[in-house]
């Protein structure tokens, strides 16, 4: 198994219990985390976690500003994938930084996602 399916599954079986995934997000400007791919040119990647004290290990130097916000697995479906596969922008799953991170596929890790979605 590779080590970005590695990645994936863990972030998935941490995820499921909460239905819940985290991004930073500017106190301020409200303005969310997204950069450039370390990856692949051209490409914005927006970095989650699965975890807020994850999220929360990157509220330092540039992202001093931002704080760990939670975004439901329903709200996600529901507001967050039309716009970010609009906007072209990939994921990257428990961001660890520019050296070591897991870009994946909107598509693929939003179909990962409705695997393990709870329907209340």
């Amino acid at each position: 198994m590779s080590e970005s399916n590695t990645i994936l599954k863990t972030f998935l079986a941490e995820t499921k219990p909460t239905q819940v995934l985290w991004a930073l997000q500017d106190k301020a400007s409200e303005d969310w985390v997204v950069l450039d791919s370390p990856s692949f040119e051209d490409t914005d990647v927006m970095p989650l976690w699965s975890s807020s004290q994850l999220a929360q290990e990157h509220c330092i130097d540039e992202w001093s500003d931002y704080v760990p916000c939670e975004i439901s697995l329903a709200d996600w479906f529901e507001f967050w994938l039309e716009d970010l596969n609009e906007d072209g922008v990939i994921v990257g799953i428990n961001w660890q930084g520019d050296d070591e991170c897991v870009e994946i596929e909107l598509s693929e890790f939003t179909q990962a996602l409705a695997e393990i979605e709870s329907l209340k």
